[in-house]
């Protein structure tokens, strides 16, 4: 590990200067993700900045019903907060299953946000890798590649991205708040992260300086019938082999409204547009469910090693829909 600066933003136009003047900084909160970086030489930073005391661990409802939450909230705040736990439930039940209560009593939101892939040929630095040296290669295209993307996936890289919140908040339209040296800018979640194309060492659509401040989740009427559902190799804490956040308002017999976004299969959390426009006006039935979850897979390209995944999705999906149908999205 090369030798470093600490310094404590007193500010979080402290921490944007700071940033901003020596790309080669870090911001540090929580540190569950940097540490790990750290510890591999994935990240060799000049200085360390840490923002853990700033003034962005608050949750509050705003004018419109939805909340804001702090960019400094931990996970585990996040996840036993009332408002959370009653009107956007898939959101707590993700946060839960995403890691073990140590690391979400120091995790925060931001940092969970911003978190890398787990992809091992990224952390292991004897392999080549284009998320740490573009131009390289992907060794997990022609290699081991089990876990890695079936979806959106491009000739440099197939990392997934780990986060079980990050899939939950897209699905929710979750918006992305940041400020830099330009002022504050709104970021919509599923445009916040990156899918690698020809830039795979970029995981966001943050620039330099930029700091996320707070995360806005919309008043949305299906979130209190949202479910999370996550396939993992063991019951314990581990990565989603496939995971999905769904969510359906019904009104009689027709879906009114649907989102679903899934984890465990892209660079980015995955938002399913294109089946959560045909369940608009059909009846909340399994054949739909199932038509739904093709259309949701249709450009799935798997690797070698994980074909598995289209159908462990395909079922995943379903099972969501029929949840969320049937505990609390039939109006």
């Amino acid at each position: 590990m090369n030798n470093f600066i600490y310094a404590r933003a007193s500010s979080v136009q402290d921490a944007i200067a700071r940033t901003a003047e020596d790309p080669t900084a870090t911001v540090i909160a929580g540190g569950t993700n940097l540490v790990d970086r750290l510890k591999v030489f994935l990240e060799e930073p000049s200085q360390l900045i840490d923002i853990s005391r700033l003034q962005m661990q608050q949750i509050e409802r705003l004018p419109d019903g939805g909340l804001q939450i702090g960019a400094l909230v931990t996970n585990t705040a996040l996840a036993d907060h009332a408002d959370i736990r009653r009107d956007y439930p898939l959101l707590a039940r993700a946060i839960l299953r995403g890691a073990s209560q140590q690391i979400r009593n120091m995790a925060t939101v931001g940092g969970n946000i911003m978190q890398r892939t787990r992809c091992p040929y990224y952390y292991d630095t004897a392999f080549a890798c284009n998320k740490r040296q573009p131009g390289v290669g992907c060794p997990a295209i022609d290699g081991v590649n089990r876990l890695h993307a079936i979806l959106g996936a491009s000739d440099q890289c197939v990392a997934v991205h780990p986060s079980d919140m990050c899939v939950a908040l897209a699905a929710l339209d979750a918006i992305v708040e940041v400020a830099g040296t330009q002022g504050q800018r709104q970021i919509p979640f599923v445009d916040f992260h990156r899918l690698p194309g020809d830039t795979p060492q970029r995981d966001t659509n943050l620039e330099l300086g930029e700091l996320i401040t707070r995360i806005i989740l919309p008043p949305v009427a299906y979130a209190r019938s949202g479910v999370y559902l996550k396939l993992r190799d063991r019951a314990s804490y581990a990565f989603a082999l496939v995971s999905a956040a769904a969510a359906l308002n019904v009104s009689g017999e027709e879906i009114r409204t649907a989102r679903l976004a899934l984890g465990g299969v892209a660079h980015k959390p995955w938002r399913a547009t294109i089946a959560e426009q045909f369940l608009i006006g059909q009846p909340a039935t399994s054949s739909v469910f199932e038509k739904a979850a093709n259309l949701a897979l249709q450009e799935a390209v798997p690797l070698s090693g994980n074909q598995y995944k289209v159908d462990l999705a395909r079922r995943l999906i379903r099972r969501a829909f029929a949840v969320s149908a049937n505990s609390g999205g039939m109006a």
